[in-house]
């Protein structure tokens, strides 16, 4: 029996599957009501053990999705490099350990403890569950795979090749680069600053044009399957990214800079300055350059 965890980032969410098959699978935001809850998905681990009739003593194995272990090299590169490196590679750390003990936190959240869950834990690289989730339960026995968010254990995006039941990574985008943080940067800076807000700039886009594509060409330059941010655009590499995940709807903190400025012009205010032709138009832009990086 192995317990699928998605935790310590927005939607936690659980699944139980038991001699292979799929029993159960729930977000947390179900049963708090709270949208994209960052909580560890205790309410939907106890669901999903509740539906498959079994006890905490019956999981053989749980699974996370993140491995801090995973790319230290480059966790340690990025932490000694400059003082602003070190202040955020502190704040990782904390998150770290608190993820390395995962199994303490699942064992209080269903009243037992450590000793008596004989569950052993296995932590997945980000992208690796990701890919997995897509391509084992696809009906190909040989298909490309492909990975793109914001960042997880410091990689942004990974490709490779799936055949039977083993996957080859090709290759992988590392830390600072990121279109995800080039997709959440740009919404922020039009005045949509909530977790998830993505998908109101995508609709957005459809009533503009793409005038402002050779701007965001440097914005986001690529050669072939690589791609590198105009680092002056964006702010996560100094002040961090770190989302909030302790309870809650997820937060962010800004992630664009006042170089996006001297490309697109002033941002627009949250909550406070109409929509105008020039905001349809940047987040166009922004659709059509991540369509050329990502599928050209």
């Amino acid at each position: 029996m192995i317990l699928g965890i998605n935790a310590y980032h927005g939607d936690a969410s659980a699944a139980l599957f038991v001699d292979g098959s799929l029993v159960a699978a729930v977000e947390e935001e179900r049963f708090s009501r709270i949208k994209h809850d960052t909580s560890f998905p205790h309410q939907a681990i106890r669901f999903c053990l509740e539906e498959a009739g079994v006890r905490p003593e019956d999981i053989d194995h749980f699974a996370l999705s993140r491995n801090p272990r995973a790319n230290l090299g480059k966790r340690v590169l990025h932490a000694v490099k400059d003082r602003a490196g070190r202040q955020v590679a502190s704040r990782r750390a904390s998150n770290l350990r608190r993820i390395l003990k995962a199994k303490e936190t699942l064992a209080t959240g269903l009243g037992t403890s450590v000793e008596r869950l004989p569950a052993k834990p296995h932590f997945v690289e980000h992208h690796l569950a990701h890919i997995a989730s897509s391509y084992y339960v696809s009906p190909f026995d040989r298909s490309a795979v492909l990975s793109i968010d914001g960042f997880g254990d410091m990689i942004s995006a990974m490709w490779g090749v799936g055949y039977g039941h083993s996957l080859r990574i090709l290759g992988e985008i590392a830390f600072p680069d990121s279109l995800g943080v080039y997709y959440t940067g740009v919404t922020q800076f039009l005045g949509f600053p909530k977790y998830g807000d993505e998908y109101k700039v995508m609709g957005l886009a459809s009533y503009g044009q793409p005038a402002f594509l050779d701007e965001f060409r440097q914005i986001v330059r690529s050669d072939g399957l690589e791609f590198e941010l105009d680092l002056g655009s964006f702010r996560h590499h100094t002040d961090g990214a770190a989302m909030t995940w302790t309870g809650g709807s997820p937060e962010l903190p800004p992630l664009w800079a006042s170089g996006l400025e001297r490309w697109l012009g002033p941002a627009r205010r949250a909550g406070s300055e109409p929509l105008t032709d020039r905001h349809q138009d940047i987040a166009s832009s922004l659709q059509h350059r991540l369509e050329e990086v990502v599928l050209v």
